[in-house]
């Protein structure tokens, strides 16, 4: 008798099954979730399209009259946000109603003149459920009339418009506008169009009546102000509106910038504490002047402290209890729209009188290192010499094939398509015959900085290239290095990274390049147009060492009297002016080439 063997499932045939059966069911499970996820989608949209209809035959069948936002322009009786609740779920619904002006009878601004502008109604509503995750809410517009008049002609118009630190409108920002003492009263936020404009063509007469606050996410903040203790005789304030007639008024916003302000002593330890003062140079108010930026701050354990939120300007930092013995980079620092700009401060014993001396380039505005400057009065006599301040080079007219910066006509290579030698010195993209060539790169020699430093900017003239060539048509990277001969150089751009580039709104350079003794940097050229090309003609690299402040030299214990200050430096001219000490005083020098 023959005996029947069963043979089982090994224990790797059994785990592949399983995991394949695992698969199976993540699928469909998986489907059927997607699935589901569609049909509720539909589902809401279907739900928002009716509560849309529903909305819209709501105002179709108000009284003309009625149809308008609660303190708004137009006035009316409806709410501009209202919540609802449908089969559980829970919607948003958000309205939204201007008056327009019809071009066909004329415009309150233009030719033939239309002293009613407010010709019919614009009704967009909105709706999107608040909890299920939509990006984009379901949006319907429809249009209203009166059946035989216009609007109101006791009322007038305001056109308010916003453009940033470049004259360039700035689209979709916030608009608050309030009146209390017009009839209707007005409480309204609306936003700017394409061309940084909103045009309110139906509000009630009045004058200085209209507040108007303009912001936008990410942005600083303009507005009106009324006549207070505080600011007496505000540059804006309240827009007046005139009946029939329309009224303008500009408001300028953009990116807000921030200063992260750190305080040392001459010893490079932190200084806690310390109270510190910035200082923009816009106002809001005359007569006595009053300053937008006014704000005062103590730094932290750390000796930091950052001013956020500020507007494009000149900035003052004026330290209380100590002498301002020193600044990385030199103040006033000038800060541009969305900058966030790093500022060193030195901090000295206070002194009754002082005075810092800040001497530069007369052309390039940059401090300028080993200038010998000389304080004196009755019974006073002090010498000091400027910190490090900048490299610079105006002419490449010498060449390629300089590995150290000796020669400060020459350079280290090129892709032979750079031309600088018409007219000598400038670099200019290579003609090949009537055209030139699109794109050229040049790479500069080491610069050898002295000591280990910390490049501050980089800056070139001119600084604005023709438009025919292009956006950014002349660009810039940098690349450190503790060896004059490294394995290889590191290009790198205002971030820090190879895919960005010093441009014409990115000067200040990345905290990633400090410490190195050796530079160099690449230039870099293009056009749209062969029939131009962008130009560099100066370069200059600010940069410091330790806690030594760039072209400046401090004079402590002073008296309070008038002192003569003489600068002298090797290649430019010798300087002399006389100033009145009072207090802790800042005091600039420009100084221009000898002939």
């Amino acid at each position: 008798m023959r005996k029947k063997i069963s043979k089982g499932f090994s224990l790797v045939e059994v785990m592949v099954g399983v995991a394949v059966f695992v698969l199976f069911v993540v699928g469909v499970y998986s489907t059927i979730q997607f699935v589901f996820k569609i049909v509720y989608s539909s589902r809401l949209r279907i739900i928002e399209t009716g509560i849309l209809n529903e909305q819209i035959e709501i105002v179709r069948n108000m009284p003309y009259q009625n149809v308008g936002i609660i303190n708004g322009s137009p006035s009316g009786t409806l709410t501009r946000n209202v919540s609802t609740t449908r089969n559980g779920i829970d919607f948003l619904i958000t309205r939204t109603i201007r008056n327009i002006d019809d071009p066909f009878d004329g415009t309150i601004d233009g030719i033939p003149k239309d002293t009613a502008p407010a010709d019919y109604k614009l009704v967009e509503v909105e709706v999107i459920c608040t909890k299920c995750e939509q990006k984009y809410p379901v949006r319907m517009v429809t249009t209203v009339a009166p059946k035989l008049l216009e609007g109101d002609p006791t009322h007038g118009a305001l056109f308010i418009r916003v453009f940033d630190a470049n004259a360039v409108p700035v689209v979709g920002a916030t608009v608050h506008v309030v009146a209390t003492s017009t009839n209707p009263q007005v409480d309204l936020t609306d936003v700017t169009d394409n061309d940084g404009m909103l045009r309110l063509v139906d509000l009630g007469a009045g004058l200085n009546a209209y507040n108007i606050t303009v912001s936008k996410s990410g942005y600083t903040t303009d507005q009106t102000l009324l006549p207070s203790v505080s600011v007496s005789n505000p540059v804006k304030p309240p827009a007046s509106v005139v009946a029939q007639d329309v009224t303008e008024i500009s408001f300028s916003i953009d990116h807000a910038s921030t200063l992260a302000i750190s305080t040392i002593n001459a010893s490079c330890n932190i200084v806690s504490g310390a109270p510190v003062r910035i200082l923009g140079t816009k106002l809001i108010g005359t007569e006595p002047d009053v300053l937008k930026i006014d704000y005062s701050a103590n730094t932290d354990a750390g000796g930091t402290h950052t001013f956020s939120n500020l507007d494009w300007d000149s900035y003052g930092l004026k330290p209380s209890g100590y002498d301002l013995i020193g600044s990385i980079p030199v103040l006033p620092i000038s800060l541009a729209p969305g900058a966030s700009q790093p500022s060193q401060l030195i901090l000295g014993a206070n002194t009754a009188n002082s005075l810092l001396i800040n001497i530069v380039d007369s052309v390039t505005g940059q401090p300028l290192s080993n200038a010998t400057v000389r304080v004196t009065a009755t019974d006073y006599d002090q010498t000091k010499t400027t910190g490090v301040g900048f490299v610079r080079q105006t002419d490449w007219s010498g060449g390629s094939g300089q590995v150290l910066f000796t020669n400060e006509t020459k350079y280290f290579s090129d892709d032979g398509k750079i031309d600088a030698s018409t007219p000598v010195g400038d670099i200019k993209l290579r003609k090949v015959g009537k055209n030139y060539v699109s794109v050229a790169e040049l790479e500069s020699s080491t610069l050898d900085l002295g000591v280990n430093a910390n490049p501050v900017n980089l800056l070139w003239t001119p600084l604005s290239q023709p438009p025919e060539t292009g956006v950014n048509s002349l660009k810039f990277q940098l690349a450190a290095s503790s060896s004059s001969t490294p394995a290889s150089w590191n290009y790198v751009g205002y971030d820090g990274t190879a895919s960005t580039y010093f441009d014409s709104t990115h000067q200040v350079i990345s905290e990633t390049l400090n410490n190195k003794r050796y530079i160099r940097y690449k230039v870099f050229l293009s056009t749209d147009s062969s029939a131009a090309t962008p130009v560099l003609s100066d370069l200059s690299l600010t940069y410091v060492t330790s806690c030594t402040p760039p072209g400046q030299a401090y004079f402590g214990s002073l008296s309070e009297v008038e002192y003569t200050i003489d600068v002298t430096r090797d290649g430019y001219q010798t300087k002399t002016e006389k100033v009145t000490v009072s207090g802790d005083m800042v005091f600039s020098m420009e100084m221009a080439y000898a002939e």
